[in-house]
């Protein structure tokens, strides 16, 4: 632990890195992108929303799965950040060496996506993007072979690492853990969600064939709890800036075991006159929690309240067509 608390676990990487054209690292700056809470969680929820029986037999079941897989990911990491304390690169901060050929906007961009606080071991991006294409690849079964998706998923997951190490915000070690944590959070959480194959169980490729029914709930309250020890270990430990991330941790979790109470799981995909408000309302809702970050309890509320919103979605026009239901009748 004393050695992974020290910023001098390199490899050697940084020699390598900075060898390379300025474009190349301006390209992954951008390819990093690919595993960002944000980007990942708007992509998992319009999976979650929209995809239809010719991704999955039962597409609402696997992008809650999914988006529960992820979330579990990010609390593995929280837990993992404040016990091993390992800071990031020298890279990681500031002065920053931005390519003169960038303009005005995208010298900003540039400086955002290569300056990076906190800590530094296991990387989020590594974790969490091994942890969101891999399950996709697993869970939406049925495009392409199971070989192709797995490839598809394994290239992202793998770009996205070598992307963190190539801008100098974490080192090799801390990719590649995170890269195996994401891996080992799928196998874990489809295990409790009920997946056969972490079961045992013969599964048939036939399309025509249910799949066995996924139950997200384990694995959203497993990562509660796996966010509520790295809360109490940040506190123990003095982090208090790593509490409110655990936080968002324990209220993403909790959120999504309450959205998906809401669901059945069997229903079809989330019409757009309804999908393009709830938008609206869990965008500001994300966007408030990250404003009032200060604010422990707030950000909890805010965060779960978006959460639960957009697990629960798809129960939302069935409940209005039975109270029309109930209106007409009694009419």
């Amino acid at each position: 632990m004393t050695a992974l608390a020290s910023a001098e676990r390199g490899v050697g990487e940084f020699a390598v890195v900075d060898a390379l054209p300025e474009f190349v690292v301006v390209i992954f700056a951008a390819v990093t992108h690919l595993a960002d809470p944000w980007f990942l969680f708007g992509l998992l929820a319009l999976a979650y929303w929209f995809a239809s029986d010719r991704f999955a037999a039962s597409p609402r079941r696997a992008g809650a799965t999914t988006i529960a897989v992820v979330t579990c990911g990010y609390a593995a990491v929280a837990l993992g950040k404040v016990v091993f304390a390992a800071p990031r690169p020298p890279g990681a901060v500031p002065p920053v060496d931005v390519p003169a050929w960038l303009p005005g906007l995208l010298s900003v961009w540039y400086e955002g996506q290569v300056l990076s606080d906190g800590f530094g071991f296991p990387s989020g991006h590594a974790t969490g993007g091994a942890a969101a294409y891999v399950a996709l690849a697993l869970l939406y079964d049925r495009p392409w072979t199971p070989r192709r998706r797995l490839a598809a998923a394994a290239a992202v997951a793998v770009a996205v690492a070598v992307s963190r190490v190539v801008i100098e915000v974490h080192f090799l070690v801390d990719v590649v853990v995170g890269v195996l944590v994401g891996v080992a959070v799928v196998a874990v959480a489809l295990r409790l969600a009920g997946d056969p194959r972490l079961r045992g169980v013969e599964t048939t490729a036939d399309p025509a064939e249910p799949t066995p029914v996924l139950d997200p709930s384990p694995v959203f309250l497993l990562a509660a709890g796996v966010s509520t020890l790295a809360a109490a270990v940040a506190v123990a430990n003095g982090h208090t800036g790593d509490v409110v991330e655990a936080g968002i941790g324990v209220a993403t979790g909790l959120g999504g075991a309450v959205g998906w109470s809401l669901v059945d799981g069997d229903e079809p995909a989330v019409p757009a006159r309804v999908a393009v408000p709830a938008l609206f309302v869990t965008g500001g809702l994300w966007v408030g929690a990250s404003a009032f970050s200060s604010s422990l309890i707030v950000t909890v509320a805010a965060t779960s309240t978006a959460v639960a919103v957009v697990i629960g979605l798809p129960a939302l026009p069935r409940a209005f067509s039975k109270n029309s239901g109930s209106a007409s009748v009694r009419s």
